[in-house]
């Protein structure tokens, strides 16, 4: 086996079992997730899924409430329900996009029958798009390859 000590000028090899493992840890490492959505039923949900991913969640009922407890806590993700009273899904992702240039913001959407708003949503920052009622897996696949990158 060559080695850096004995080759000083050839770069330190990695321990890969070392790598391995950090890599593991870094992908498993516990996120915190903000949930906006103005149904108690949908964030109660959300909170339990990705808690059980070790996961650590926020949660606001309304995209006012979503955009205080973004500034004022580390987030690593968001998910933002479109239609809400008062500060609606499409006006707080654009303000977040738009204040914050790494704000990964995942857009939902009840409104049955009408893409509009997932498009509008898409051009306002948001990176991906579900209309409800999602599939909780392939939403929960869309949250992880967001938080990998």
């Amino acid at each position: 086996m060559i080695t850096s000590a004995l080759y000083p000028f050839l770069p330190r090899q990695e321990n890969p079992t070392q790598v391995r493992s950090e890599k593991t840890n870094r992908r498993h490492a516990m996120a915190t997730i903000l949930i906006i959505d103005d149904e108690e039923s949908i964030r109660n949900l959300l909170k339990e899924v990705l808690e059980r991913a070790n996961h650590h969640v926020l949660e606001a009922c309304d995209g006012r409430e979503g955009l205080t407890l973004y500034q004022q806590n580390k987030v690593d993700l968001v998910l933002m329900d479109i239609l809400m009273p008062g500060t609606d899904g499409l006006e707080a992702t654009l303000q977040l996009t738009r204040e914050y240039i790494d704000a990964k913001v995942i857009a939902m959407t009840g409104a049955q029958g009408d893409k509009n708003f997932l498009d509008v949503a898409k051009l306002f920052g948001a990176r991906r798009v579900f209309e409800k009622p999602f599939d909780l897996n392939k939403l929960l696949q869309a949250i992880n390859e967001e938080l990998a990158k």
